[in-house]
């Protein structure tokens, strides 16, 4: 590109804006749209071979069709002669990786809002069926409102597939972000990206990163095979609860991980609308998260209206004690009474009044409620009629057994005289 400044007799070449092992980024006029743009031009070394040539502009071809604020937008993909290009929205800002070396761990809300962004680009990228393949800071750009632009999507997966071989000595330029299945060969998958977003979030919650190697080779084997660091144990102003959620997605396997960013995503937005929640100040300017031992305003009583000199006044109701929920809040309901087996409950008020089991009538009484009201009239005359005769006739038999028993004893007493004058007689 020595000596030119207008590529395809239209892009202004104006100013290098960075560069990286695949390309060489370049701030542009759009001479025909009188915007400003990016381009990025693909190194030589890489240009002589088709096959990704192709895969490189299907890449690019792809992610044009993505709007998303989260994602840099591809507007044109083209080539002047030998030189390959891509034409993208500038951002005016800088890296996410400039901003760690700058001020190294970030504060936690800082930190949430730009992977909250994160996911939100790569999960509307993963949903259309989308790999980034290269997920590191360098590629994370933040515009002057803060706002997470992520760029590079499918450079270093069309790589991967048209020239492994050139794989180790221009992928792996960011072997700190791979997953562990990308450091054994396998072809990156969302999850892969997931993956990367955790590593990328460890460096802003820490400063640092979770492993260390002299070469490509030892950071490959610390990806696979070395112990996941927690973010407390670098960081102990981490939530624990945010830690685990980094360890979850920075698991060995695939398949612990989240499977998309959008999941990533929810988990955080949750996370800090609880953190937020506990000290977001409601309505009346009180904290949502009163300490017990605050005490609460004590209502004031309304002025008693005037009343007649003869009418007693009605007794004043005591105003609730400091620390007891005041109107604003309901009170909570009462424990249920414990019930005594050997009493009746209570009635409900909404309900009949409750009226004891009688004892079960014997079976003479017992009658059946369908019966005619006069029959079971007669029926309990004839009852009390029958008493009485009853009564009766056990006293009239009783009057007559004691009559019997005087005859006899009567009879008895003159049959003596007579037994006597016999056994003199024989005398």
């Amino acid at each position: 590109m020595s000596g030119e400044t207008l590529l395809n007799n239209r892009y202004r070449l104006v100013a290098q804006q960075g560069s990286g092992g695949m390309a060489v980024i370049y701030k542009a006029i759009d001479q025909v749209l009188y915007r400003t743009v990016a381009i990025k031009i693909l190194r030589p070394s890489l240009t002589p071979d088709p096959t990704f040539i192709i895969r490189f502009q299907n890449e690019a071809r792809s992610i044009a069709n993505l709007s998303h604020p989260n994602i840099v937008t591809v507007y044109d993909v083209g080539n002047e002669g030998d030189t390959h290009y891509i034409v993208m929205e500038f951002i005016d800002g800088h890296d996410l990786k400039k901003l760690i070396r700058e001020h190294g761990a970030l504060p936690v809300d800082r930190v949430l809002d730009i992977a909250i962004g994160i996911c939100a680009g790569l999960g509307f990228a993963h949903r259309a069926g989308l790999v980034h393949a290269d997920v590191k800071p360098q590629n994370i750009l933040l515009n002057k409102d803060g706002q997470v632009k992520i760029t590079d999507f499918g450079i270093a997966l069309a790589l991967s597939d048209s020239q492994p071989k050139e794989r180790q000595s221009i992928v792996w330029g960011s072997p700190h972000y791979f997953s562990p299945e990308q450091a054994q060969g396998e072809r990156p998958t969302a999850a892969s990206d997931v993956y990367s977003i955790g590593i990328v979030i460890f460096e802003m919650l820490t400063g640092r990163l979770p492993y260390t190697g002299a070469n490509q080779q030892e950071l490959a084997m610390a990806h696979i095979r070395s112990p996941i660091p927690k973010v407390t144990d670098i960081n102990p102003a981490v939530p624990e609860s945010l830690s685990q959620i980094i360890y979850k997605v920075m698991s060995k396997e695939p398949s612990s991980r989240y499977r998309m960013a959008d999941q990533l995503g929810h988990i955080l937005i949750s996370f800090r609308d609880r953190a937020y929640q506990q000290t977001m100040p409601d309505v009346a300017g009180d904290y949502r998260a009163v300490p017990p031992s605050s005490p609460v305003p004590t209502p004031q009583p309304a002025p008693a209206p005037e009343r007649h000199p003869k009418i007693p006044p009605a007794p004043r109701v005591a105003a609730p004690a400091q620390g007891l929920p005041t109107q604003r809040y309901s009170p909570a309901p009462d424990a249920p009474t414990p019930v005594d087996r050997g009493r009746s409950a209570p009635a409900p008020s909404d309900s009949k009044p409750f009226v004891p089991m009688q004892p079960f009538p014997p079976a003479t009484e017992r009658r059946s409620d369908s019966e005619p009201l006069s029959r079971r009239r007669s029926q309990g005359r004839g009852l009390r009629e029958r008493s009485q005769y009853d009564e009766e006739s056990v006293f009239k038999l009783d009057g007559v057994t004691i009559a019997l028993a005087i005859l006899a004893f009567m009879a008895v007493a003159c049959l003596i005289p007579l037994y006597i004058a016999v056994l003199m007689a024989h005398s």
